[in-house]
């Protein structure tokens, strides 16, 4: 009787392991293996990486990771928010309205100092 309440539990967790066992195996086995000097230049950073770690680089790398950091948070405060919409009532509709506000003079902010532009 308890077998039969846990199997669809074990044969879920079987096929999840079985799929998450073949896409973690799937790139060694399907990649291509040689790399040419634009594949291993720097990417998202804007430098080498293997250069001295005390060298100087821009602080607009900084800037726009703390936009992206922001505007992480604004959606997972927004997605709760709007699940309970009906029940937050009037204050929850002012206080979301407040908290999208003071974002948005950020962003302004940001946006006027030329942070997201670059030369």
């Amino acid at each position: 009787m308890l077998f039969d309440q846990y199997l669809p539990l074990a044969i879920f967790m079987a096929v999840a392991a079985v799929i998450s066992g073949a896409l973690l195996l799937a790139p060694f086995l399907a990649a291509f293996k040689a790399p040419d000097p634009e594949k291993l230049s720097a990417y998202e950073c804007g430098f080498n990486a293997f250069d001295d770690a005390r060298m100087q680089f821009d602080v607009r790398f900084y800037l726009v990771s703390l936009l992206f950091i922001i505007f992480d948070l604004e959606v997972a405060f927004l997605f709760p928010w709007a699940v309970a919409f009906r029940e937050a009532g009037a204050f929850g509709f002012w206080s979301m309205m407040i908290f999208l506000g003071v974002l948005t003079i950020g962003f302004v902010y940001e946006w006027k100092k030329g942070a997201l532009e670059w030369d």
